[in-house]
């Protein structure tokens, strides 16, 4: 990873893509802070934080921040060589906890307004910004109300973030596929067509 690029690296559950996005970080050398979002709410929730802990190196900054990114990246972006944010969908959950008494078009401006103060906060620090997605619309469409906004929410997320990034990379299988790069190449073709 080049210095200074803002990265969105989406893929589904167990895809690897925050083992992809934790090489980038490191391979970008200097400090690298990691913003976690997820708050330890039971038992399998405090092994899967603990799994995350194990695979990052000693030397990173770890900063807890469940809800305030845009926040976090301004304080930590200026002594930072990467930020690391994993993961924006545990973070839009927790908004959506946060807010659940509240209607969801209030839900919904709320987490458009946080999006852009992100990507202005990415946009503002000399550090270099991976944030981590996962990519919650290829399955069944949710049962329940919550669920389906969240999933709609969450494709938001990830579109208006992927708008505003350099590299967009879609990690299957431990395996990561460059969508810019990819979108370039479908669109010369379909010039040619």
């Amino acid at each position: 990873m080049q210095s200074k690029q803002i990265v969105l690296v989406l893929g589904g559950t167990r895809s690897g893509k925050s083992a992809f996005a934790e090489r980038l970080a490191a391979q970008a050398g200097g400090l690298v802070t990691y913003i976690a979002t997820a708050v330890v709410t039971d038992p399998e929730m405090a092994r899967r934080v603990a799994a995350h802990r194990i695979r990052r190196p000693e030397y990173w900054r770890t900063v807890e921040e469940s809800l305030n990114l845009a926040g976090a990246v301004r304080l930590y972006g200026h002594d930072s060589r990467v930020i690391l944010i994993d993961c924006l969908s545990v973070w839009l959950g927790n908004i959506l906890y946060s807010r659940e008494e509240q209607p969801p078009e209030h839900v919904q401006a709320f987490v458009e307004q946080q999006v852009d103060e992100l990507s202005v906060a990415c946009r503002e620090v000399p550090a270099g910004v991976i944030m981590v997605a996962s990519e919650v619309g290829l399955g069944v469409v949710p049962a329940h109300p919550l669920g389906r906004l969240f999933r709609d929410l969450a494709g938001m997320v990830n579109q208006r973030l992927a708008a505003v990034s350099d590299r967009v990379y879609l990690v299957v299988a431990g395996l990561a596929v460059d969508l810019r790069q990819l979108a370039g190449v479908t669109q010369l073709c379909g010039e040619e067509l």
